[in-house]
């Protein structure tokens, strides 16, 4: 297909016979893949993308005056050319690749950490990932910053009201999820953003769920840094890309030290490259960031509302089947959430029940979701999440549904 033609009737057999592992089976049945949210499974755009350069394209990047290299090069650029377009930054230049959306936090944590004072405050939220959370706390632990905490509601949604009083002018970072990975919850970032801009401070969005299922623009957002993680896009692990805003990355200190990252090194001191590549120290993921290059242009033959719309549809399709049932627990119905479906069992353990929708062939995650806060707000100790995908089906949700009764009923 051409690049930049998009796919108007959208058809979700059609993705699915693009991705190579749903066609397998899982004892003895159809695969169920409903662990999108932890990591989604890979077309094979993707796999040939990473296969080819292996075999006729592979050199390390940058400074190499050979074929390979160049080549190498070319298509490494290329990727994050490909990621500034989807983020709809104004230049790739701001577009940093890490090995991930944890990586990409730490290295905005750790810069910001070299100005923090003693009471300097950072806002997060209850419904974020540790991702989100553990590398603030490491500026409170070691440099006495002080978390603020903004509250959920009981649906789900961020307390808005109660986010704005949070914010004064010890606030220097608002860190914010644009989709939380277990309520769904899709949070109206740009205005968390012109608030916390109001009050003087930076903001951090992590878009590990919100670019996936939302629309990750930044310009429109208007946030200083942007986090995504290529494996839940469809890519490979170990890649992922920091978009910060040109004045918010030339704020920040280098966060490791070595080749590339360079302008000049002597014995007696050292000058940095000026961003992007001040943040990329040694030799980078070359291949995975080809393949989530490969990933995104794979995403982008398809109208993006008609794959939320899809995915919500699915979603739906499994609450509405669900009706009724006493024993069940939705955990996040806020209005416009996104296609997660975290549930507690009344009578049965989240791991239990995952374990059980396993024979089934139906692949749900359980546990915390490595958001132990958000557990405690919500009064649970584990649950079990589905997670929707453009690729997955009403058989899908039907065979999810069908599974999660037949768990249920093993434990009455």
């Amino acid at each position: 297909m051409a690049d930049g033609a998009v796919v108007n009737t959208f058809d979700p057999h059609a993705v699915r016979a693009q991705v190579p592992i749903l066609s397998r089976t899982v004892n003895g049945r159809p695969l169920v893949y409903l662990d999108n949210a932890a990591s989604a499974q890979k077309p094979r755009a993707v796999i040939d993308a990473l296969v080819a350069t292996m075999e006729g394209g592979y050199a390390n990047v940058h400074r190499g005056l050979h074929t390979l290299s160049n080549e190498a090069t070319e298509a490494f650029e290329k990727a994050r050319e490909i990621v500034a377009r989807f983020l709809n930054a104004e230049t790739s230049e701001q577009v940093v690749w890490t090995k991930g959306g944890t990586e990409a936090i730490n290295l905005v944590a750790a810069g910001l950490g070299q100005s923090i004072r003693p009471g300097d405050e950072i806002v997060v939220t209850e419904m974020e990932h540790h991702s989100n959370i553990v590398p603030w706390h490491f500026l409170r632990e070691r440099h006495g910053a002080v978390l603020k905490w903004a509250p959920i509601r009981d649906d789900g949604s961020l307390d808005m009201a109660a986010y704005a009083e949070l914010l004064g002018p010890k606030t220097r970072m608002v860190a914010v999820t644009h989709m939380s990975n277990v309520l769904g919850t899709v949070n109206p970032v740009a205005e968390i953003t012109r608030l916390a801009h109001a009050a003087g401070a930076w903001v951090l969005v992590d878009g590990c769920q919100g670019a996936v299922h939302a629309t990750p623009d930044v310009q429109a957002i208007g946030c200083d840094f942007y986090v995504i993680t290529g494996h839940k896009l469809f890519g490979p692990t170990g890649i992922g890309a920091l978009y910060g805003k040109a004045e918010a990355l030339e704020a920040l200190p280098p966060y490791q030290g070595g080749g590339e990252m360079i302008e000049t090194v002597t014995l007696d001191r050292v000058t940095y490259a000026r961003p992007p590549h001040r943040f990329e120290a040694g030799t980078p993921p070359i291949l995975e960031a080809i393949g989530l290059g490969a990933a995104l242009d794979w995403l982008a033959q398809y109208d993006r509302a008609a794959v939320q719309a899809h995915e919500h549809a699915l979603y739906r399709h499994a609450v509405e089947r669900l009706q009724g049932q006493d024993w069940l627990r939705i955990l996040g119905q806020a209005e416009g959430k996104g296609a997660i479906l975290t549930f507690a069992v009344e009578g049965a353990h989240a791991h239990d029940v995952a374990q059980i929708m396993d024979r089934y062939g139906v692949a749900v995650r359980a546990g915390t979701h490595c958001a132990e806060p958000l557990a405690k707000r919500l009064g649970v100790t584990s649950s079990t999440r589905a997670s929707f995908a453009l690729y997955n089906t009403v058989e899908d949700a039907d065979a999810f549904v069908d599974a999660l009764i037949k768990a249920r009923n093993f434990f009455v």
